[in-house]
């Protein structure tokens, strides 16, 4: 999970008390971006603009980390009422696009409910947005049968609805801290 570190030092500084994740807005630029959504368009930031939004970057093949966190969140997101559901999005951005394409992403997603939609893109437009979030990913030796495992970050990056960063959600965030924070955020309107 490289990049961590650097990330870790840029976010040491200040932030509101407010929130009990990690308040990252002023310090991340606003969500943008170019990819292919799970039905095969072309989607960028924008379509997303008027919904909080989190931003999760894993691959389908993942065992542990990238299903975990997407049962995670499908189970905080059980907790919010209909209207918040309805108003916040799980972004979950491939970076394994050689296995998974639109309809892999489509069928991965749907395990976990219509706020989740799986992206993905070319090497290009993958690594403009890991650089825009000072994230890192990479793949792993293939073995005999051609499997390989891909390195992605752990945390989940959320947007305000203007697109805006604020929060950074980690694994050892407590459960209650980020249904909290969520509720904020969809609270600002």
């Amino acid at each position: 999970m490289g990049g961590w570190f650097a990330l870790g030092a840029l976010l040491s500084g200040c932030s509101d008390p407010g929130w009990q994740t990690k308040d990252i807005s002023g310090l991340m630029p606003p969500l943008e971006f170019q990819l292919t959504g799970e039905s095969g368009e072309q989607v960028d930031a924008q379509t997303f603009r008027g919904d909080a939004t989190l931003l999760f970057f894993g691959f389908t093949h993942c065992h542990d980390v990238c299903p975990a966190t997407m049962a995670h969140l499908d189970s905080i997101m059980g907790e919010l009422d209909e209207e918040a559901r309805d108003d916040l999005q799980v972004l979950f951005v491939s970076v394994d696009p050689a296995r998974d394409d639109p309809e892999t992403l489509r069928e991965y997603t749907e395990n976990f409910g219509p706020e989740f939609v799986g992206l993905t893109g070319s090497e290009d437009q993958l690594d403009a947005l890991t650089r825009r979030y000072r994230v890192t990913y990479g793949y792993g030796e293939k073995d005999s049968e051609g499997y390989y495992m891909v390195s992605h970050p752990s945390a989940i990056f959320a947007f305000a609805r203007n697109g805006e960063a604020q929060l950074l959600i980690r694994q050892d965030d407590e459960r209650e801290d980020v249904l909290s924070d969520l509720r904020r955020l969809l609270a600002q309107g």
